[in-house]
């Protein structure tokens, strides 16, 4: 089944689509300032960007969505707006909560939770408990995540697990004591901005993704722009380190 944008334009192979999509959501401050309003104006749409891409995401039959909503280095910003970011989380689960269920939209998060709001840790171990109840598109969301620390942590936990003692480390197996343990890679890595840089973004996973960049700014990423995401994935060959065909 093809999809088309409208006639003679590049097609999307709905039999052919990635099964795991993740996206560098970036570019919220400079759409903000090219129209003179305050960066929390730029993450407020790019909040609103995310939501459209999501259910676009589900209904076109992507199973796995992972979005970078606040890294590690995030901490830097000002405390404004660190806030207006804080409060959008917020506001998302607190709708999502209303809506999973029916909308069939599972959650889970990467990154360390510990250091957010007893609120914000509250209304993400509700959302991830009711993902637990049925099947459906799996958005993950990295908070304060960063590829490094990720691969510290799991280095870490695999040194204390006592279990692990004597056995021969693989990646199979250090895989599992990662964020994304039981996830697939993602398939194809999406930034948008113009700035063509993994930013600490899930660096173990990604060994194999493909990965497409736009000069479109994250608020202004539409269904199309997706479509043409896919697309330019769906035209490659995907080698995994194997020769050519």
């Amino acid at each position: 089944m093809l999809k088309f944008f409208k006639k003679n334009e590049p097609t999307l192979d709905m039999t052919r689509l990635p099964r795991h999509i993740a996206i560098i959501m970036d570019g919220n401050g400079r759409w903000a300032a090219r129209r003179a309003l305050p960066r929390s104006a730029g993450h407020a749409a790019g909040a609103e960007t995310f939501r459209r891409c999501a259910t676009y995401c589900k209904e076109i039959g992507i199973e796995y969505l992972t979005v970078y909503a606040f890294s590690t280095e995030n901490w830097r910003r000002s405390a404004e707006e660190v806030s207006t970011i804080m409060e959008l989380l917020e506001k998302y689960l607190r709708e999502a909560i209303e809506k999973m269920e029916r909308d069939k939209v599972k959650m889970k998060f990467f990154g360390d939770v510990s250091v957010l709001s007893p609120k914000l840790r509250q209304l993400i171990e509700e959302t991830q408990e009711l993902s637990t109840r049925f099947d459906g598109v799996q958005v993950n969301i990295c908070v304060n995540y960063g590829g490094r620390d990720e691969i510290l942590r799991a280095a870490e936990r695999y040194a204390s697990d006592a279990s692990k003692n004597g056995q021969r480390l693989t990646e199979e197996i250090f895989s599992s004591y990662m964020y994304s343990a039981g996830i697939p890679d993602p398939d194809l890595i999406i930034r948008p901005s113009g700035e063509m840089r993994l930013s600490n973004f899930l660096l173990w996973q990604s060994a194999y993704s493909e990965f497409y960049f736009t000069d479109v700014l994250w608020p202004d990423f539409n269904k199309r722009e997706l479509d043409r995401a896919i697309i330019s994935y769906q035209n490659r060959d995907r080698r995994y380190g194997g020769a050519a065909k």
